[in-house]
């Protein structure tokens, strides 16, 4: 597996997010099967592994230390922290995005026990809590730093104003946020902000939940409480305007060699060496066939018909409804 630098870590060109294997879309797999797509993936070269608090309300994190603990030495750990599950109506946990210092801390131990391990490579914050300046959010996780508790600090969903604000807190390694062919919202001004402090850009989602994997064709079909049936690019009518682009961009991916899935990988790999892709999946076949899109070599030409052809301009619907883009701190393209 090729590698890229991810702050101080070098780990492999393609990581892997875990969240798919607990959480999210269709029914996750058991703990046995889970536990062997973690260890799949290790053995085909994959050392970034990212994980969050607030997937499955704390079992991914969970499955993750069980599966790796003995192998810690091998991979670069990531988490994250100020969204997780809190007891809701019934005992049941609902998600809170909570940057306060004192929460942020908890949610550092809790994932310390849950991950196994006495320190997170990298830790983000999940989302900016707009009640709590970003200076004390970053200012919290920097004293986990000087605690020995995590060894580097990232960002998710968040402006280039807001990396920059929280970078002259404390040096910030990473910036998450999704990124694909579909979904470009980063190329307006967070890429080059990374790029300007040195901030390593996470891009999860790189499949675009799967469409661009040629994997959503039925919506109907997505079992009650997989999240694409929130999102306005899975409603009837703009998925159905969506799936009008599948057809060309089978036929380029059959002209690569290649698979729908490895040609978006290739294709975001190509934007540049800071970027990393953390395709998520609950399967084995899957997990492989994403991880062989690092050895692609695709000519510039191909490329750039795939960028021309999915888009912004392209591509219907928002990806976030109201309530979730209300959430984000990310730019966005005007209407």
């Amino acid at each position: 597996m090729h590698t890229r630098a991810l702050g101080p870590f070098q780990v492999s060109a393609i990581g892997l997010g875990c969240m798919n294997l607990s959480y999210a879309y269709g029914v996750p797999p058991d703990e046995a099967y889970g536990a062997r797509v973690l260890m799949t993936a290790l053995e085909a070269g994959v050392t970034h592994f990212d994980t969050a608090a607030l997937y499955g309300f704390g079992v991914n994190e969970t499955l993750v230390g069980k599966t790796l603990k003995a192998h810690r030495h091998q991979i670069t750990l990531a988490s994250k922290g100020g969204m997780a599950g809190v007891p809701g109506p019934e005992g049941k946990p609902v998600r809170v995005i909570d940057g306060r210092p004192e929460t942020i801390r908890r949610n550092c131990e809790d994932s310390l026990r849950r991950l196994q391990t006495d320190v997170i490579d990298l830790y983000y914050l999940h989302r900016w809590d707009k009640k709590v300046p970003i200076e004390d959010s970053v200012g919290e996780m920097s004293r986990l730093v000087e605690a020995g508790k995590v060894r580097t600090l990232g960002l998710s969903e968040v402006s280039a104003g807001t990396l920059r604000r929280a970078h002259a807190v404390h040096p910030i390694t990473a910036l998450q946020t999704e990124y694909s062919l579909w979904t470009r919202e980063s190329e307006i001004a967070v890429l080059q902000a990374c790029r300007e402090l040195g901030v390593a850009f996470v891009a999860f989602s790189p499949v675009a939940r799967g469409f661009l994997a040629d994997a959503v064709h039925d919506v109907q079909a997505l079992v009650p409480g997989d999240i694409r049936r929130a999102m306005p690019r899975f409603a009837p009518d703009t998925h159905a305007a969506n799936l009008r682009l599948l057809s060309d961009y089978r036929a380029l991916a059959r002209e690569a060699g290649c698979t729908p899935a490895q040609l978006a990988l290739a294709w975001l790999l190509a934007q540049g060496p800071d970027i990393l892709p953390i395709p998520g999946t609950s399967r084995i076949e899957h997990l492989l066939d994403n991880l062989g899109a690092a050895d692609l070599n695709l000519s510039a030409d191909l490329l750039a018909r795939a960028d021309a052809l999915i888009n912004q301009n392209t591509v219907a619907g928002s990806r976030y409804g109201t309530q979730s883009q209300l959430e984000v701190d990310t730019e966005t393209f005007p209407a």
